[in-house]
């Protein structure tokens, strides 16, 4: 056990982790220069093209350092604040972390916050100094900002290049030197933690696991407490490039079982794995059920793909536990599912996926968070829907959750971004300056406000610098209303919207508006109206394609105009009582773009 060292990386999005990763595993052997592509460990296509890791990966490597081989087990974590529940549980599954720190950005809202996890978590951390091959790069303030944030010395601080491969050795080095061993029993009964799991077509669910006590082998009979299902461990072993099957793995490995699982549901990240014969006293804290923040409607654009809709989205759920899905049904679009994403990359993720990998059309409605709402019968509902809402009648008041929110940023940008979050019913609560010129702000505000378009906004007015991180800070009450989007005063149930009473003038308007523009014209007025309750508060129309009835008249009484304009009328009025609007896939992503 002395010999293995089990390591994480953590840093905010495109700081470097998984080029950094790469060198690491040429370094070591572990992948040959013949085999090499960038980002060697992001098995996604869509990873690589948006040069973000959307799931960690696990990878075993074996470095030899004076006289001695040492096993390495590192994983690569996502940075993006949308994953970082499972960047928590790959940090549980470690004793130590390589914080890396992009040269030429400075310490970013995630770097802050993952580092606090670890910190948390007693890991050892070893700080990177990442990208020191950029012209751009500011070597000696950012070590100015890793010493104030970590208490470190300046000499323990690594100057690396993801890119050119320099200060790999020195990285290999400090793993060793620095990260202790994995402590634990062989002898002890069986406690393992899952940290990630894959699944494959045609084996069912990899689980991937770091074992703390204990010792499996091959064909055992074991147990996961969370969901207290029973399995044999048809094979398990460690993960190089591929898998490497194993008779046995003991406390302190990391690895992966195979036993037939089919269902993601029974295999959770964050649970724990122990014998059923001879079970462990306790499993490992933290373990939590994923939380989805924003829930948004998926419906097929042909209403005969409902089907295979629910195949791939349940074939997509095998390989992203945190996605959550329940039917629903909409009056303008058919049968479709209620989604729930851990935030707005998520979704974006999700619906490429849908489109890449399984080829279906959908439609997705307004995302929106859950809100509780307080009966006057003292009653607790959740609302993942607008017009999943009780009756005005019979609520109390309703409640939607907080988020307690960093924003750092440069100093010069501390202006605009206040008046952002103030916009947006933001609370400031502290303001703390890092250095000279960056400062962190501490905001709590409405999860719904920051759903939209928060963050394009944020890195606009900050020329890409501000970096942002949420955590969930509670529910508080808050004067909201159901905005409704009547066509023809019939209801479009897909763009009603829960908004605070405050914005809901302003923001119907502006979706009238954008209706307006890209609703088709029909053969008769289209009237677009937004209300709450029974009371339009803004109204746009779409003026009819009209023939020139009057053109072969030339001349002569008014009258026989009138006639042909009132014959066209009466048409006109008989052909709105039975045509119907088809509103556009356009029409419900606009809302999503509003400016």
């Amino acid at each position: 056990m002395e010999n293995i060292r089990n390591f994480c990386i953590i840093a905010h999005i495109d700081h470097g982790k998984s080029t950094l990763a790469d060198r690491l595993l040429i370094r070591t052997g572990t992948l040959d220069e013949r085999d090499f592509k960038d980002q060697v460990l992001d098995s996604m296509e869509l990873e690589r093209e948006r040069g973000i890791t959307i799931k960690s990966h696990a990878i075993q490597m074996r470095h030899e350092h004076e006289g001695i081989l040492y096993r390495l087990n590192l994983i690569d974590t996502p940075g993006h604040v949308d994953f970082s529940y499972e960047v928590s549980r790959s940090i549980a599954a470690c004793e130590g972390a390589l914080l890396v720190v992009d040269a030429t950005q400075g310490i970013q809202a995630q770097t802050i916050s993952n580092l606090y996890q670890a910190i948390d978590h007693n890991l050892e951390i070893i700080p990177v100094l990442n990208k020191m091959d950029m012209d751009s790069a500011m070597p000696e303030d950012v070590k100015d900002q890793i010493v104030d944030l970590m208490g470190c010395r300046r000499g323990e601080i690594i100057e690396a290049s993801g890119k050119t491969g320099l200060g790999v050795d020195e990285i290999l080095t400090a793993i060793i030197e620095h990260i202790p061993a994995p402590g634990g029993d062989p002898g002890a009964p069986l406690q393992a933690l899952i940290f990630d799991s894959v699944f494959n077509p045609f084996r069912g669910i990899f689980a991937y696991f770091r074992i703390f006590n204990g010792t499996i082998k091959t064909g055992e009979h074991v147990k996961f407490v969370a969901t207290g299902r029973e399995y044999d461990a048809d094979e398990i072993g460690v993960l190089k490039l591929g898998t490497e099957p194993r008779d046995e793995l003991r406390a302190g490995d990391v690895g992966y079982i195979i036993s037939g699982i089919k269902s993601s549901r029974e295999v959770k990240v964050g649970d724990t794995i122990t014998h059923v014969d001879r079970p462990c006293q306790k499993a490992i804290s933290g373990f939590e059920d994923v939380k989805p923040m924003v829930f948004a409607g998926i419906y097929p654009v042909d209403a005969d793909d409902y089907e295979d809709l629910r195949a791939s989205i349940e074939k997509l759920q095998l390989n992203d536990a945190s996605l959550t899905f329940v039917p629903e049904s909409s009056a303008a679009l058919g049968f479709g599912f209620r989604c729930g994403f851990l935030g707005l990359l998520h979704m974006e993720i999700v619906q490429e996926r849908l489109d890449r990998e399984f080829d279906m059309d959908v439609i997705t409605t307004v995302p929106n968070v859950s809100f509780r709402v307080l009966t006057t019968k003292k009653e607790v509902i959740e609302v993942h829907n607008p017009s999943g809402l009780p009756a005005v009648t019979t609520i109390d008041h309703i409640e939607e959750p907080y988020i307690r929110a960093q924003v750092i940023s440069k100093a010069e940008f501390v202006g605009p971004i206040m008046k952002l979050c103030l916009d947006k019913r933001g609370i400031l609560k502290n303001q703390v300056y890092l250095t000279s010129n960056r400062v962190e702000l501490t905001f709590e505000m409405p999860l719904a406000e920051i759903v939209f378009d928060f963050y394009d906004k944020l890195k606009s007015i900050s020329k890409g610098y501000a970096s942002f991180d949420y955590h969930p800070h509670g529910y508080l009450k808050a004067d909201l209303v159901k905005l409704d989007i009547l066509l023809n005063g019939e209801m479009v149930d897909a763009l009603s919207t829960l908004i605070h009473r405050d914005n809901a003038y302003d923001f119907g308007r502006r979706i009238c508006v954008k209706l307006k523009e890209l609703i088709p014209r029909q053969q008769y007025e289209v009237a677009i109206q937004a209300a709450i309750g029974s009371k339009v508060i803004a109204r746009e129309t779409v003026k009819a394609v009209r023939k020139d009835v009057t053109a072969k008249c030339y001349g002569g009484d008014i009258t026989r105009k009138r006639k042909l304009l009132e014959k066209q009328k009466k048409g006109k009025k008989r052909m709105r009582q039975v045509g119907n609007i088809e509103v556009p896939q356009s029409a419900f992503l606009a809302v999503l773009k509003l400016d």
